[in-house]
């Protein structure tokens, strides 16, 4: 397989959707490793593993209406699979294999298949000290956008999942990349207070747009930085409870397609209609649950 990923919107072609079956029992508030989920198994709305699969499968279904390559990992017992943007992610014609969060470790065993669908030399292992996932980063042609977390309570939360070293390691594979790395607020308990990964607060859409939330930043500079790059004009700007509903985390298979949650009256008016954009609606409101949506649950291989 040819990777070729360059930005999140060209025409897709290949993608891995994550896996929903055999999610085992709900975690405990102990084993939670995000605010989403956490909110939820405290109120008792964790999300059943039917309704996860009857969401996904609307998800895989769009996906192939438009004629795009859907890999999927094998399952592992009793184990949360649905994110994998996560395991690893691909810039231009390399797969960075990420390290994830010890709670997900075994989860790249599942990928196996997939990963030895690359030319070995196209894919970048990253030492054991830089942590980064997918959902912190964002390809967009000439620029990388990175979420991270500089404070020195960094390895006290689960929430924080990208580090500075890994940024550095990126910069000197991507070297022609402007690299920009934003410092995102993290609370591993509270939804409304931290952002897990920067594709929950910032997300490019169409050739020149984006949907984003100012309140995700630790400095409003980095906020500033992305308004003055893809203008005023072209930013959707998401509420405190939209964010909550993940609304930054839609997935797009063109720059004219994407797929986004019905329950997102305000943005796929928006999109439609002052956009001129096509949007695939399904419902995704129980996956959401577990501090992701359609971003997280996909990792995109091939765009044209």
């Amino acid at each position: 397989m040819k990777l070729n990923i360059k930005n999140e919107t060209g025409r897709l072609k290949s993608v891995v959707l994550g896996q929903p079956n055999s999610m085992g029992p709900d975690p405990t508030l102990e084993e939670s490793y995000d605010a989403k989920s956490y909110h939820s198994i405290q109120h008792n709305i964790y999300p059943k593993e039917k309704d996860i699969i009857d969401e996904m499968e609307a998800f895989e279904k769009v996906l192939k209406k438009y004629d795009v390559e859907v890999l999927r990992p094998s399952i592992i017992k009793d184990y949360n699979q649905v994110f994998a943007r996560d395991v690893s992610f691909v810039i231009e014609d390399k797969m960075i294999i990420s390290n994830v969060i010890a709670d997900r470790a075994d989860e790249q065993d599942a990928y196996r298949s997939i990963f030895e669908k690359v030319k070995w030399r196209d894919i970048i292992n990253l030492p054991d000290t830089a942590h980064i996932e997918g959902g912190d980063v964002i390809v967009w042609n000439d620029f990388i956008f990175i979420g991270t977390c500089f404070s020195q309570d960094y390895r006290n939360y689960k929430t924080a999942r990208t580090n500075e070293y890994a940024i550095e390691i990126l910069k000197e594979y991507f070297p022609k990349k402007r690299i920009l790395d934003f410092e995102l607020k993290k609370n591993d308990r509270e939804p409304y207070q931290g952002i897990l990964h920067l594709d929950c607060t910032f997300n490019p859409i169409g050739t020149d747009k984006c949907i984003i939330y100012k309140n995700g930043f630790v400095d409003e500079s980095d906020y500033q930085l992305i308004i003055d790059i893809f203008g005023e004009e072209n930013c959707f700007h998401v509420t405190d409870e939209e964010m909550f509903e993940m609304c930054p985390n839609i997935f797009s298979i063109s720059p004219e397609v994407v797929v986004s949650d019905k329950a997102f009256t305000r943005l796929n008016g928006h999109l439609r209609n002052e956009w001129g954009m096509t949007v695939e609606e399904i419902p995704y409101r129980e996956i959401s649950k577990m501090g992701g949506l359609l971003r997280c649950s996909t990792m995109p291989l091939v765009r044209e």
